[in-house]
């Protein structure tokens, strides 16, 4: 374990794609989607506990959620969290982490991790991150982790490498290519799926906000005396209010030099969607995905329903469908629909207000 070493944790997002399970009073990253007994961010904090110290976690999320985030990892003190006003994407989020680490240690070292992701072979994983830190320790360099594909994959962002060996640096990114380039970057054998994981020294991060997002860093830099003291709050706002939304991989990654890959193969997916809960979970003969001590299916196949646990359900003659029950909303539409999700939150939020979202 690196005692120089700190995680941070981004869990601000809402989760629209996970509605009407994810909702704005408590999204995906809180919630145990696939049945584990444990919510999508314990399981994140518990995969790093074993790399990072605990007193070296740091939680960015929305300051909505500081409760929920301390219901979830009570082994984290109120200062580990911090509490964006407002989303702006995750150039910002990770910013705030970093202009926080700069002031307390700059030569710390940071990884950067969503809190929403699935990890089936942690050990591999850990190995991974290790070779990693080790990697950027005596460099200066920008690391992602990159995810060996296993299909051509339209919902992930790709990574093309340089070369075949397992750290290397990158070529170029795409996000979410069309079907016939993720056909082809299989088949190609260069590209890699973006995991959204990043690895890097505080400083190498602030030079490269520096470099590639100025204004960002001069906001974030001039409050840098006030991060940690009764006026963060209040900085934290003009700084929030006054900042344009931007993604780390569009701002920086994307146009810096010193950007690398680390090969992983460890069971990942981002469960980024009712689709691939449908995809990571066990299934019945007729490749049903269930959920729900009462639900009942006939001539139905290749669907996911997911029943609260007390109610009784019959669902018959459904294909490629998607259900999901619960206290206050019913959501059924194809698989293949599932994309039109935030739209119907729209029409939903037109109708009845926040009530439902």
């Amino acid at each position: 374990m690196k005692s120089n070493c700190y995680c941070v944790i981004m869990a601000g997002g809402i989760g629209t794609r996970f509605w009407p399970k994810s909702r704005q009073s408590c999204p995906k990253q809180f919630l145990d989607i696939l049945g584990t007994g444990r919510s999508f961010l314990r399981h994140t904090f518990d995969r790093f506990a074993n790399i990072v110290p605990i007193e070296n976690f740091i939680v960015v999320t929305n300051r909505r959620y500081f409760d929920l985030v301390k219901e979830h990892i009570p082994e984290l003190k109120d200062s580990q969290i911090l509490c964006e006003p407002i989303g702006r994407n995750t150039a910002p989020c990770i910013a705030y982490a970093a202009y926080s680490l700069l002031r307390d240690n700059p030569d710390a070292e940071m990884i950067v991790t969503p809190s929403d992701h699935l990890i089936l072979n942690e050990k591999e994983f850990r190995r991974v991150v290790e070779s990693s830190l080790e990697f950027v320790a005596s460099r200066n360099a920008l690391m992602t982790i990159g995810i060996q594909p296993t299909r051509p994959e339209t919902g992930y962002g790709y990574i093309q490498k340089s070369n075949s060996e397992e750290v290397c640096k990158v070529k170029c990114f795409t996000e979410k290519p069309s079907l016939e380039m993720a056909e082809a970057f299989i088949e190609c054998g260069e590209f890699l799926w973006n995991s959204g994981i990043f690895i890097w020294k505080v400083r190498d991060i602030v030079a490269a906000f520096e470099e590639h997002l100025p204004e960002h860093a001069s906001l974030f830099g001039s409050i840098v005396d006030k991060l940690g003291t009764d006026d963060e709050k209040a900085a934290i706002e003009g700084v929030f209010s006054a900042c344009r939304p931007i993604s780390v991989d569009y701002g920086i990654m994307e146009r810096a030099e010193n950007v690398y890959v680390h090969c992983g193969d460890f069971g990942w997916s981002d469960v980024g969607t009712w689709g691939s809960v449908y995809q990571q979970s066990r299934k019945d003969r007729y490749a049903n995905a269930l959920s729900g001590d009462y639900t009942n299916v006939y001539n139905t196949r290749n669907s996911l329903i997911s029943i609260p646990k007390e109610k009784v359900a019959v669902v018959s003659g459904l294909k490629d469908y998607i259900v999901v029950d619960t206290p206050d909303v019913l959501l059924i539409c194809p698989k293949s629909e599932e994309h039109s999700i935030k739209s119907f939150i729209e029409d939903v939020k037109y109708e009845t207000g926040d009530k439902y979202i």
